[in-house]
């Protein structure tokens, strides 16, 4: 009956109030003399039983982190008696937590293969007693095939050693920035609310209502204001581990709730700032990957030059592949069909897929048919002209673009036989944003290539600053900026200083023209972070929001506490921030920021695991003044 089903299990959850303490951790084992026949008190998960007969078993113990195991030798019978024991432990199924008691004794290395498990080789113990300490259940089965959905994702990591090593590889990353930046630098590690307040910094944010009726919190996009306040508090340098939100659209690198290595220093130039993320990602690299010969300082480049030479302000420069403009030379008739513009710009660019201008044709067709060429057939400023270098064929296959423009080509990309050449257009207008189109196809026909084994994968990594970008960008449907009404938002975000006197006076005249002191630190085509040096002085601060982002009043109100901040005489600062799941999934060679971390959100934003977001209640939407349109 129930009652006597509930009194079944209360009885052995009371058991579990008597667990003998364990004497030895398994991985120390093999420093036990396994002659010595000492009794030990282990703790661990069971492993998969080899059951020899009724009166012999063998099964692996695991240790609490699943590291290391150690053979347990159980028998029906003990020095002449029978052993209780025995019965207890064929009928615990694995995975199941157990304390067990026992002698240990010497023993013959095993040849069974645990996998990534390492074994304790020169001992196994001899079972004296076992308590089961929750079973695992049987409805859940496990083979070495079984993966585990995401709803199940605390079995995920307990199968999948490398989610754990994941983890245990951030932690001794934070651990390494904590002392890195706290202990060795002298930064002040302070955490920052966060419930705090909406502003328009330039993502969409999440809100949280209080019962107040109309009022709500909101989380932070980064610690970015309350780390310029703490500037001008005498604090000379903060940082922290931060938690930050954003309501975005959700990608393989993107989270709404992530981590950022957050850091600000007071009286500080953007140079300083980029000194010291050196040195602490130089020690990361040497202390968990063992790279050691990293170039000091890194390379730098600016917005202009990366978005012109790669067609991205995060580009991998490992892969080559670099684009020159080519359109001035080129025939009328071929730019016009390659693309509906009206005096374009037209790039170039080559890749080396094989010596074998055959080889290349189907590695053209093959990527042309697949969903990756999609964006690229589809885009309004023309399709890419694709070119195969074969010296065979008039003008060696590129004669429909006459014979200066061959032989520059010939010059500028020193082609050979098999080499892909691409043609690509887009408008004559100033650069924004993340990419062009040509700077995309690169990426993809790398990535194809690579798939497809005619390209090795790149190697190594390769650090490089990304300077000037500009201060202000046309607004756009994508990004909600900061709301103003001058057809333009920040770049980055709204604090971001002006890079040179030159640039503070292209703020009455042109501001389009501004470059904007911010600097993002990319490695193989990666963007890990950026930061800026701040805008440390009231009036010019309140003069971009009002009259060059022309905010309302009512936006401008957001920031009044800021301004009041500056005013009292905020020293000047600069700062950064890392994307730490970034860094480590870079760090790890993980595809997606998902990989590292414990328990990620979908690519629809839930966790499938505790079924969050959930549905508000009758009560909850009263107590918070809500009213849910049909």
């Amino acid at each position: 009956n129930a009652g006597s089903t509930i009194r079944e299990f209360l009885t052995r959850y009371k058991d579990s109030f008597n667990v003998p303490a364990a004497t030895h951790e398994i991985k120390d084992l093999s420093e036990v003399d396994p002659s010595a026949g000492i009794e030990v008190v282990l703790h661990g998960y069971l492993g998969t039983h080899s059951q020899l007969s009724k009166n012999l078993s063998f099964v692996p113990l695991l240790s609490k982190d699943l590291s290391y195991s150690v053979q347990i030798l159980s028998t029906a019978k003990s020095q002449g008696q029978a052993n209780a024991a025995h019965g207890t432990l064929n009928s615990i199924r694995a995975g199941s937590p157990v304390a067990i008691r026992g002698t240990v004794k010497p023993r013959e290395p095993s040849k069974q293969d645990l996998g990534e498990i390492k074994k304790i080789k020169n001992i196994e113990i001899g079972m004296i007693e076992i308590q089961c300490l929750n079973a695992f259940p049987k409805d859940i089965i496990v083979t070495e095939d079984t993966k585990f959905p995401a709803e199940q994702r605390h079995l995920q990591i307990r199968s999948e050693k490398s989610i754990r090593d994941a983890l245990a590889f951030r932690a001794k990353a934070a651990s390494i920035c904590r002392d890195q930046l706290g202990t060795q630098q002298d930064f002040i590690e302070i955490e920052t609310p966060l419930l705090f307040k909406s502003t328009p910094e330039g993502a969409r944010e999440f809100l949280v209502p209080t019962r107040t009726k109309g009022q709500a919190y909101a989380l932070p996009q980064s610690p970015q204001q309350y780390k310029q306040i703490l500037m001008a508090s005498g604090i000379p340098k903060y940082f922290q581990i931060a938690r930050c939100f954003r309501d975005e659209d959700l990608r393989a690198d993107r989270q709404p709730e992530f981590t950022q290595l957050d850091l600000e220093m007071s009286f500080a130039t953007g140079e300083d700032v980029m000194r010291c993320i050196e040195t602490l990602l130089k020690r990361l690299w040497a202390e968990l990957l063992g790279v050691e010969a990293l170039p000091s300082p890194f390379p730098m480049m600016t917005y202009e030059d990366a978005m012109s030479i790669y067609g991205s302000d995060k580009p991998d420069v490992r892969l080559g592949m670099k684009i020159s403009r080519i359109g001035h030379l080129l025939p009328v008739d071929l730019i016009n069909k390659i693309g509906p513009l009206t005096d374009p710009i037209v790039e170039v660019m080559k890749l080396q897929v094989s010596d074998h201008p055959g080889e290349t044709r189907q590695f053209v067709s093959a990527f042309m048919d697949s969903p990756d060429a999609v964006p690229f057939l589809e885009n309004k400023e023309g399709q890419p002209g694709i070119f195969i270098y074969d010296h065979r064929k008039p003008l060696s296959g590129l004669q429909v673009f006459g014979f200066e423009a061959t032989e520059r080509v010939e010059e500028l990309l020193d082609l050979q036989d098999g080499d892909l050449v691409v043609l690509q257009a887009r408008k004559d207008a100033p650069f924004s944003g993340g990419s062009t189109p040509v700077g995309n196809l690169r990426l993809a026909l790398h990535r194809a290539a690579v798939a497809q084994g005619y390209v090795s994968a790149p190697e190594g990594f390769k650090f490089l600053w990304i300077t000037d970008f500009p201060l202000f960008s046309p607004t756009n449907d994508v990004d909600p900026g900061q709301g103003g009404s001058a057809g333009l938002s920040s770049t980055h975000h709204p604090f971001t200083a002006p890079k040179s006197v030159e640039d503070v006076e292209y703020l009455l005249t042109d501001p389009f023209r501004v470059k904007g002191e911010h600097y993002d630190i990319v490695v193989n085509g990666v963007e890990l972070g950026g930061g800026s040096r701040r805008i440390h002085d009231a009036q010019v601060q309140e003069f971009i929001m009002r009259d060059v982002l022309k905010m309302t009043e009512e936006r401008m109100q957001d920031f009044r506490h800021l301004l009041e901040v500056l005013r009292a005489g905020c020293p000047p600062h600069a700062g950064i921030a890392l994307g730490f799941d970034r860094l480590i999934a870079v760090m790890l060679g993980r595809e997606s920021v998902r990989d590292v971390i414990a328990f990620p959100k979908s690519g629809k934003g839930e966790d499938l695991l505790v079924k969050s977001p959930n549905a508000m209640t009758e009560e909850q939407l009263e107590t918070y003044h809500f009213v849910l349109k049909a």
